[in-house]
């Protein structure tokens, strides 16, 4: 679907990072642009000739747009939103922008968990083959600002906010790792949210879903599957496509069971757009992981200190801890908390009580978390956490940060989580 911009009248809403490459967008295509931003305090280096308004989000100035462009922070369901909607005044966000005049071949990723790292590892494997790839959406630049770049490939991580107000994109090849309790502070419940996510399938080409989480599939009765004994599968050392070895997963760098879903679904979505094993091989072998997801930030008297500060729901909690148990030496501990954003931290308490030894809790939700573990210790900052588990750590155990929370409680977002615990670890006595 193509558009013509020049000259409409285009209300943005946030001005984070991807609100003002919507912004910069805009002015190219010579639209009159209005940024609107709830926040009382302007953002440094605005573009000139712009309409800014900060503060109350208006509806007049809503429903005088010819089109209005939403962040992924900004909930489609607000009143004022959904009153322009009811005006007919459309509203999209930029993935949409981008799917209108997009020309290159897409790889669509989403999921509550483990998205990132699949959207890394394949970028990496479409590289290795000698292909331009630009890589965008919910993981590093916003995607319009590399919408004029020449590629081969474009690999997109999409959450289920930018899936919100995506409904053109056309994916060479798209798919749903899982579908797990998180963000039920923003829809009205899981099966709303569920929905969201399955949108990625629409117009897709092929989909692949997890055939463990039959909450990942499609609609489609004929859908590649991913999962032991099923067209992508892990026979102990080879990932394998419907009994071909692809790559071997024990010559990379990655662990845990967790991750061997995420290279089943790499290997799936790059041999759709023609990767060769080859390729496929090279990229994994490069690729160590992402940063706070998984990361091992030191090894202090014999102690595994592992950073997981990604882990913002309670599946990636789970995920982590079923993962990383099987290569402790000794005793697990674990430090969790935040803000739970609405979930039931039930699924925690057989998981916690066959594989933790100790659990401290920290934030909005502690005493929530608390409840799923006898004998939780509360704390209330990373540096405590930090030293109280160093007391009752010994040689052979892991300390594991995997929050099951989202950090804007305490922290800027889920990196200054991390960042806070390694550097709490390296203040600790060697």
């Amino acid at each position: 679907m193509t558009q013509t911009l020049t000259n409409k009248r285009v209300v943005v809403v946030g001005l984070g990072l991807t609100g003002l490459s919507c912004v910069k967008y805009l002015l190219k295509q010579g639209s009159q642009v209005v940024a609107i931003d709830q926040r009382a305090k302007p953002q440094a280096d605005l573009p000139q000739g712009v309409d800014y308004q900060f503060g109350d989000l208006k509806v007049e100035t809503l429903l005088n747009a010819d089109l209005i462009v939403l962040s992924p922070g900004v909930p489609l369901a607000l009143p004022q939103i959904q009153e322009a909607v009811a005006a007919n005044i459309e509203v999209i966000g930029d993935i949409e922008l981008f799917a209108r005049v997009n020309k290159t071949p897409v790889i669509a990723i989403t999921g509550s968990n483990g998205k990132s790292t699949v959207t890394s590892l394949v970028s990496m494997m479409v590289e290795a083959d000698g292909k331009k790839v630009i890589t965008g959406g919910n993981i590093g630049q916003p995607i319009l600002d590399m919408v004029d770049e020449q590629a081969d490939v474009a690999v997109l991580e999409l959450s289920s906010f930018q899936l919100e107000s995506t409904y053109s994109l056309e994916p060479a090849v798209a798919t749903v790792l899982n579908v797990t309790d998180d963000h039920l502070d923003r829809y009205d419940s899981f099966a709303h949210y569920q929905e969201t996510k399955l949108s990625i399938y629409k117009n897709a080409k092929q989909c692949i879903a997890n055939a463990n989480d039959k909450g990942s599939w499609p609609e489609e009765e004929s859908f590649i599957q991913f999962g032991q004994d099923k067209d992508v599968s892990f026979d102990g050392q080879w990932i394998t496509y419907k009994n071909e070895k692809m790559l071997d997963f024990l010559a990379g760098n990655l662990v845990g069971e967790h991750n061997i879903l995420n290279t089943q679904a790499a290997v799936a979505l790059a041999h759709q757009v023609g990767i060769s094993k080859e390729a496929m091989q090279a990229g994994f072998n490069r690729f160590a992981g992402l940063p706070h997801r998984c990361q091992l930030v030191a090894i202090k008297k014999g102690v595994s200190w592992v950073n997981d500060s990604k882990a913002t729901n309670v599946a990636a909690t789970i995920a982590a801890i079923r993962g990383l148990k099987s290569g402790v030496n000794g005793r697990l501990h674990l430090i969790a908390g935040g803000d739970g954003k609405g979930a039931d931290f039930r699924e925690l308490a057989p998981v916690l009580r066959r594989n933790v030894s100790t659990l401290l809790v920290m934030g909005k939700d502690s005493q929530k978390l608390a409840a799923q573990f006898p004998c939780s210790l509360a704390v209330h900052s990373m540096d405590d956490a930090v030293k109280e588990v160093s007391r009752r750590a010994e040689d052979g155990d892991m300390v594991l940060l995997s929050p099951a929370c989202a950090s804007i409680d305490m922290f800027d977002n889920y990196q200054h989580r991390g960042d806070c615990f390694a550097q709490a670890v390296k203040e600790l006595s060697a």
